[in-house]
């Protein structure tokens, strides 16, 4: 095995370890839970790129899903059926999205941050909306409207979001140098 893979592996499991460090970081406010997942997600796509970033949140699912409690709510195969675990398969298919557009330059700017960034972001936000309005329907039974649902897992919970998305700009435009020079 070469250095490069090497390395690759360790920030894989780095992050995988980040995100899930971030489930349990909560931020208190009203009605919506928010946690930090999403800032490491976003950051293991930025800083590792677009397949690795993806292979760290499949990681960090992959150990969750074994039952280690690593998510927001514990962990375990189970966890499938639970409304919000659209929400962290979002949070791969984002890292995946936000790796490839942020690094398709060598030192991305912070328009190419931001808008990668968002992009993820409203990736995330796609998964876990369709998935929990059809996880609430099929499997709970207990239908959720449109606007409610629209309220309750997006617009109650972007705001935290978008700050994340420029934090995590900033903090992308200073580690991305530092992590190619290694």
């Amino acid at each position: 095995m070469n250095a490069e893979k090497t390395k690759t592996m360790i920030l894989c499991s780095l992050f995988a370890a980040l995100i899930a460090a971030g489930a349990f970081i909560r931020i208190p406010i009203p009605v919506v839970p928010f946690t930090l997942q999403f800032l490491f997600t976003m950051l293991a796509g930025l800083l590792l790129g677009g397949k690795a970033g993806f292979a760290s949140v499949c990681l960090y699912m992959t150990i969750g899903l074994m039952g280690l409690p690593v998510f927001a709510e514990g962990g375990g195969l189970t966890y499938v059926l639970k409304p919000s675990f659209g929400y962290i398969i979002g949070f791969a298919a984002g890292a995946y999205v936000t790796g490839t557009l942020a690094n398709q330059v060598p030192r991305p700017g912070y328009p190419r941050l931001l808008a990668a960034n968002f992009i993820g972001l409203g990736i995330v936000y796609l998964f876990g909306m369709v998935y929990y309005y059809f996880i609430s329907s099929l499997y709970l039974h207990n239908p959720i409207g449109l606007w409610p649902l629209f309220l309750y897992c997006f617009l109650l919970a972007v705001p935290g979001d978008i700050a994340l998305c420029i934090l995590g700009a900033v903090l992308g435009k200073r580690l991305i140098p530092i992590k190619n020079r290694m």
